[in-house]
């Protein structure tokens, strides 16, 4: 529906360590904390809530699928930014000197669907991808 309001999504994952992933969640990406137990924390991802939950056991990571001679993992979250949020992360994520998984690069350069993309790991390994299209209108072109 065209006309739908965009509510904000949720997502709970698992970390090996609550402190480590507030940290980062916090720190690193500027996301405000939210409600915080012993063994999980909220925090406000760009608009969507996210929950970080302690496990004992670290999940096996993520398997991977070639996608522009890039092994881009199967199991990853992110969000699409605009364009000069996306520069403005990438700079921050780079004063962080945060480890690129994939490093930040523009897909499709002057074709439908144009998008800056980049992944990184978050402390425990859940992979994360941030981007921002030229164009919003071409999120869901074909």
């Amino acid at each position: 529906n065209p006309n739908a309001v965009l509510r904000p999504f949720h997502l709970a994952f698992p970390v090996g360590d609550l402190d480590a992933a507030h940290r980062f969640y916090t720190s690193v990406l500027g996301c405000a904390p939210g409600r915080r137990a012993e063994r999980w924390a909220d925090f406000d991802f760009f608009g969507h809530q996210i929950s970080a939950h302690l496990v004992d056991i670290a999940p096996e990571p993520a398997a991977t699928n070639a996608v522009d001679r890039r092994l881009v993992p199967a199991r990853h979250f992110g969000v699409i930014l605009a364009w000069d949020d996306w520069q403005d992360l990438v700079a921050r994520l780079g004063r962080a000197a945060v480890e690129w998984l994939i490093e930040p690069t523009i897909r499709f350069a002057g074709e439908v669907g144009e998008q800056a993309t980049c992944f990184i790991l978050d402390p425990s390994g859940n992979a994360l991808e941030f981007k921002a299209f030229r164009d919003d209108d071409r999120i869901f072109a074909h």
